[in-house]
């Protein structure tokens, strides 16, 4: 019998003092916590308004994302509205529309994707080796100006350029003895304007990020570089595309979690009934079945399919860069 006192004694002082090591162990990586939480307070007051915006306008509202499962009605509420299931995805998945708007809006991403982003690099590429400071500042200044433009301005300007009865690009055209084209209302010419006019508008802001990157390579490479004898194309080759490869691959990734995100503002801007079969977008549609016809529902149940769509094709995209290049996004 004492034997056996001993031994629960002995068991118990052993479970006590394994119970004090964890929580000093835990008490010890709170502290460590805050001293680093202290340390870098600055940085996360920094943060706080960006986080403060994700939660109030991107997870709060994931709430409400149920009613993508429902029959939404305003005056019954999220909770008192009835239990769908599937509905208004098979719905939209049946769609006589649905093959032409997935599409239409993948082939507007990736477009935009293969021409953009080679632009963007190349025209960072050529900045960085500008040697005169103040030209570089002012091209850099030209390149980016159009992406503080909105799509309203941005149409206005395009309809001076393509306008058919006095744009600047028809009246060359009649000059040399050809017919005016309808670009925006021709289904011929509308892929073409839209992918266009949104690497204008935007190659230049993207060259700000791949710039950046190349301001932070250590110049002494290009130094010895160029001491071994390396040509300008050599030390670009093998010092700033290896040097900038992993911005190049988070740019890549998040542009490909969000390829079915072609544009709204543009597409809206641009558009018209004559082109609704090669510029009609998954967001446009929802527009006009979901928010003008009051089926809330529906465009919620539209929305969660870009979203699991997304994260399933960056999941597998950021795979696939980690197996070629070696980095990914997490």
């Amino acid at each position: 019998m004492t034997i056996h006192a001993n031994d629960s004694t002995s068991q118990e002082a052993q479970s006590i003092t394994a119970v004090k090591s964890t929580n000093s162990r835990k008490n010890t990586r709170l502290h460590r916590a805050r001293k680093a939480m202290w340390r870098h307070r600055w940085l996360y007051l920094l943060m706080t308004p960006t986080l403060i915006y994700f939660v109030v306008f991107k997870y709060i509202p994931l709430w409400n994302a149920q009613i993508a499962f429902k029959d939404f009605k305003p005056l019954l509420g999220v909770w008192g509205s009835p239990w769908v299931g599937f509905k208004h995805f098979e719905a939209f998945l049946d769609s006589f529309y649905f093959n032409q708007l997935i599409l239409n809006t993948i082939f507007f991403s990736l477009a935009k994707l293969i021409l953009g982003l080679p632009l963007a690099i190349i025209l960072a590429l050529a900045l960085h080796e500008v040697i005169l400071k103040r030209y570089r500042t002012v091209v850099q200044t030209v390149v980016y100006l159009p992406h503080f433009l909105s799509w309203v301005i941005m149409f206005g300007v395009l309809l001076m350029l393509l306008s058919p009865n006095n744009g600047l690009i028809n009246t060359v055209i009649k000059a040399l003895g050809g017919e005016p084209i309808a670009f925006l209302t021709s289904p011929e010419w509308f892929r073409a304007v839209v992918v266009f006019s949104d690497i204008w508008k935007e190659t230049g802001w993207s060259t700000i990020l791949y710039l950046a990157a190349l301001l932070s390579i250590s110049p002494h490479l290009y130094e010895a570089a160029k001491v071994d004898g390396a040509s300008n194309l050599q030390r670009i080759w093998h010092i700033s595309l290896p040097g900038i490869m992993s911005v190049i691959v988070l740019v890549t990734l998040l542009r490909l979690g969000h390829i079915l995100d072609a544009g709204f503002n543009q597409i809206f801007v641009l558009y018209s009934i004559p082109v609704y079969s090669v510029g009609d977008i998954i967001d446009t549609w929802v527009y006009r079945q979901g928010i003008l016809q009051f089926q809330f529902s529906l465009a919620t149940a539209v929305g969660l399919f870009k979203g699991v769509f997304g994260l399933i094709l960056i999941l597998v995209a950021n795979k696939a860069a980690k197996q070629i290049t070696g980095k990914g996004l997490f």
